[in-house]
């Protein structure tokens, strides 16, 4: 597994069919490295700190091979990285098989795998259509949260080593479907 793009977003405010939201889901391809805070990925924006950021939830990944299941749905998006909202946007992110409290070393960074994606409204303002939450919602594609162990810069082509895995504990995908289970 490698980084395929890192991804930052400004503080934006638009009008949403009406009323004003802000929102940092608009993030885009950039090519200097990123530095991974402890708490949050320096120089990407947080507008709601409830869900966004902190200690369990500092970097988002989300992998590219998803991409291709809502590109058929969405055929006419201007599709770039960073479309979901991702701080990394990895070669082969693969849900089931990633375990809560797995241990990666990327460049000079260590991250521990935390907790699944939730969608929330903003991505269906990022693709423009509300649809896409219950899409998302309906696959194991959520994407993976993670806690930042050592600080430090991480770039395009960085490799994922994994450090540890213990499969006893519960998969990503595991987690998104109990948390989707206790939506319905």
């Amino acid at each position: 597994m490698k980084i395929v793009s890192v991804n930052l977003g400004e503080r934006k405010e638009i009008d949403w069919k009406g009323k004003k939201v802000t929102t940092g889901i608009f993030k885009y391809s950039v090519d200097i490295p990123i530095f991974l805070d402890e708490e949050e990925v320096r120089g990407d924006a947080i507008c709601n700190r409830e869900h966004h950021g902190g200690i369990d939830q500092a970097v988002y990944a989300y992998s590219v091979k998803h991409y291709d299941y809502f590109k058929e749905l969405y055929p006419d998006l201007n599709w770039e990285m960073g479309m979901f909202g991702e701080n990394l946007t990895l070669s082969d992110l693969e849900e089931t098989a990633i375990h809560v409290g797995d241990t990666f070393k990327v460049g000079d960074v260590i991250l521990e795998v935390t907790k699944s994606r939730q969608p929330c409204m903003k991505l269906g303002v990022r693709f423009n259509d509300m649809s896409i939450v219950k899409q998302f919602w309906n696959t194991t594609m959520c994407g993976v949260y993670f806690k930042v162990l050592q600080t430090g810069f991480v770039k395009k082509d960085d490799v994922f080593e994994l450090l540890k895995s213990d499969k006893t504990k519960p998969t990503i995908a595991e987690i998104y479907t109990q948390k989707r289970a206790q939506k319905a």
